[in-house]
This record gives structure tokens, C-alpha cells and sequence, in this order.
């Protein structure tokens, strides 16, 4: 297989449809998996390479399995397969279904997703996996289940790693942990919310260089390192707020 193909399963949000283009921009071929995999079909015949949509179960994980063999047989193989799918949400009440719908896609479907992977470049001789985790993996957060979601990703990556190096297979595994960048648009931070076209560019450029864990924005390092730093008493009093709510606060306080 001479031609760069590259699958990226959760092909639809805004940041994975700007790592595909930059993608195709460099002449690789492209097979997009989405839930919604109609919403794409416009996009990737935009794109200035050959790409197919595929659509993806991403709450089952035996479809997921099924699916992604099927693409990857249907291309004959690929080069690297990128994971960014997850299910986040909040709410104070926790009731248990938003945090079991979490556990099913952002542990089950994401296991499901790079253990196929990783047989398949195991069969094939070699290869790249890359998945974008999330720094909230670091510690435990309001969003309970999607941060202990995380935490697994970061750790089923790590282990999928030490057994490639462990059995010598030429198998490049990347962990992408980018920044809280849902919080960062909350606070309106220009500081920490970097345009999409500058996040993929790193995330594909950590890819390139075959890295085994990146932090994209870079910026987002400085975060991270605090957060493992920070003891539990401390860390469990922050509070995020926009600017909105801190200007109304100080308003209050001067009255």
C-alpha cells in the first residue's frame, strides 16, 4: 500500500472535519466515520483527495468492531487511524443515564475502537493509532463519568503502547490530550482557546512526528502539570466562571 490513507473514526466534529482537510491538503486518502454520516457527504467532496463516509454505532460497541473492520478491508489497509469521539455532559442532580451513556461510548466504544485498530496494524506489520484524549483525564471533576472516562482512555492507551514495544511490533501510538477547551470558551479566553486550524495543525504534526503524548495547544502543558500539583483541598474549590458572571460579581461587591 503506497498511498497515505488515514481513517478518523468520529469524523464529524469541527475539529476532526480541519484535521481531515489539512490531511487531504498533504494527499491523504480518507475513510470518515460518523453517526450522522449525511451531514459529511458535502464536505468530503470538498475535500481534494478521495474520501468515503462511513457511517459509525458509536453507542455499540460490536458495531463499531464490525464497521471499522469492514473500512479497513475496504480500503485494503490503512496507514493511521485517528480516534476523536466522546460523549460529555452535566448535571448537578447526576441522574445515571447521561453517565452511563458516557461509559458506554467513552470506555466501551473507545476500547472497542482501538483494540480493532491494533489488531489490524498487528496484522497488517505496521501503522499509526492516535486518539484525542482530554487533560480532564488528569483528576476528577464535576463531570464525573466523562472525567473518569478520560483517565481510562489516557490508561487503555498506555497499556495498548507497552504491549506493542513489549511484542516489538512497529505500531506508532499517539495520545493527543488537548486542553479543556469547553471551559476555556466558557471563560471567553482568547489566551486558551486556540482557532481549530491551529489545533489540528499541532495534532498532525505530533502524528508526523510519531510522538507517544502530546499536549495541543502546547500551552495546555503548564495546565496539566499544575493540575497534577495542585492538592485535593485546593483543587476541589475552583470554580469556573465566565467574565460576565466575575464583572457581576465585582459590581455586587461595590454596591
Amino acid at each position: 500500500m503506497t498511498q497515505a490513507t488515514a481513517i478518523i473514526v468520529g469524523a464529524s466534529s469541527l475539529l476532526s472535519r480541519e484535521i481531515a482537510k489539512q490531511l487531504a491538503d498533504d494527499g491523504v486518502e480518507l475513510a470518515l466515520l460518523a453517526q450522522d454520516p449525511q451531514s459529511l457527504i458535502e464536505f468530503s467532496q470538498s475535500l481534494p483527495t478521495k474520501s468515503e463516509v462511513f457511517p459509525l454505532q458509536i453507542d455499540d460497541p460490536q458495531a463499531i468492531i464490525s464497521t471499522l473492520t469492514a473500512v479497513w478491508h475496504s480500503l485494503g489497509g490503512a496507514h493511521l487511524v485517528l480516534v476523536n469521539t466522546g460523549l460529555n455532559s452535566y448535571d448537578p442532580e447526576l441522574p445515571w443515564q447521561p453517565e452511563q451513556d458516557i461509559i458506554t461510548v467513552n470506555v466501551q466504544g473507545f476500547s472497542a475502537i482501538c483494540n480493532t485498530a491494533f489488531r489490524l496494524f498487528r496484522d497488517q506489520g505496521y501503522g499509526q493509532l492516535a486518539a484525542i484524549n482530554s487533560i480532564a483525564g488528569l483528576r476528577g471533576g464535576p463531570n464525573v463519568a466523562y472525567h473518569a472516562s478520560k483517565s481510562y482512555a489516557e490508561n487503555y492507551f498506555e497499556g495498548l503502547s507497552m504491549h506493542a514495544q513489549r511484542l516489538k511490533l512497529p505500531i506508532t501510538l499517539t495520545d493527543i490530550q488537548l486542553g479543556l477547551l469547553d471551559k476555556a470558551a466558557l471563560q471567553q479566553s482568547r489566551i486558551w482557546l486556540s482557532p481549530p486550524a491551529e489545533v489540528a495543525s499541532q495534532v498532525i504534526k505530533a502524528m508526523k512526528a510519531g510522538k507517544r503524548k502530546v499536549y495541543v495547544t502546547k500551552r495546555w502543558r503548564l495546565v496539566a502539570w499544575l493540575t497534577k500539583l495542585l492538592p485535593e483541598f485546593v483543587y476541589n474549590t475552583r470554580h469556573w466562571k465566565t467574565k460576565e458572571q466575575k464583572q457581576a460579581e465585582k459590581a455586587a461587591k461595590k454596591e
